[in-house]
């Protein structure tokens, strides 16, 4: 007898949706329709996995296309939400493109929440966070996420600093030097957050004010000068890895 498909099977597209889903009716229009009609020809009786950032991930089996939108029937919930490692990601914005590039490694690391950082350096005035979400929600939907990280608006560092909570340590990547990044991070278990400046770095005042934080810890990334979003996703994947997550 032939082996019996997998149900669905892995090739089932993916796709994230606002709505709170639970088994029913759901209606998808706009751009996701358009994917789903026009470039991946669904048709009535495929498979499409969903998810919420909420619930988990849902099966759904199409019911109707038309030129659109298209409607499914969601039947069953397939995995619930993930745990999501308790570390946030403070950057200082840098160019479009490169901070694009962040925002999906955050999501496909496992971060829990971006904060963009304004500092003295930084050359970014105005952020596109709707484009920075789409970037982050399109990496959770190839990579098989069922979580999105927490997008935060920009906040300026002074900001950041006065009203940092008590029990998340603040790991910053110091060009002045540090402790090495996995002893730092290993010695400093539990909920933690990691800080990355601009290109050309903190300055002077901006520094000295860091490491008067009592929750703040200086790190060193190695022997070599990485670029900002560089930094961003080493400092991050060893956190990762202290934390054991990895």
């Amino acid at each position: 007898m032939p082996a019996t498909p997998a149900w669905p099977p892995q090739s089932a597209p993916r796709l994230f949706v606002e709505t709170p889903l639970a088994p029913g009716e759901i209606r998808i229009d706009g751009p996701q329709a358009h994917y789903l009609v026009s470039v991946m020809r669904t048709k009535p009786g495929a498979a499409v996995k969903l998810f919420d950032d909420a619930t988990g991930e849902w099966l759904g089996v199409v019911r109707a296309t038309g030129k659109r939108d298209l409607i499914l029937d969601v039947t069953e919930k397939l995995r619930e939400r993930e745990a999501v490692p308790d570390l946030w990601l403070c950057a200082a914005p840098i160019k479009k493109g490169r901070i694009d590039w962040v925002a999906e490694k955050a999501c496909e690391l496992g971060v829990a929440r971006l904060a963009p950082v304004l500092t003295r350096r930084t050359v970014i005035d105005r952020l596109n966070l709707e484009r920075l979400r789409a970037h982050m929600i399109e990496a959770a939907e190839q990579c098989g996420r069922t979580a999105l990280p927490e997008l935060a608006e920009p906040v300026k560092l002074a900001v950041l600093l006065r009203d940092w909570p008590a029990e998340r340590a603040l790991f910053f990547a110091d060009e002045a030097g540090g402790t090495p990044a996995l002893e730092a991070m290993r010695a400093r278990p539990g909920p933690a957050a990691i800080l990355i400046g601009p290109e050309g770095g903190f300055d002077d005042d901006e520094r000295e004010a860091i490491r008067a934080l009592p929750q703040a810890v200086g790190i060193a990334l190695g022997p070599r000068i990485l670029r900002a979003e560089t930094a961003a996703a080493a400092a991050v994947s060893l956190w990762m890895g202290a934390a054991g997550d990895w």
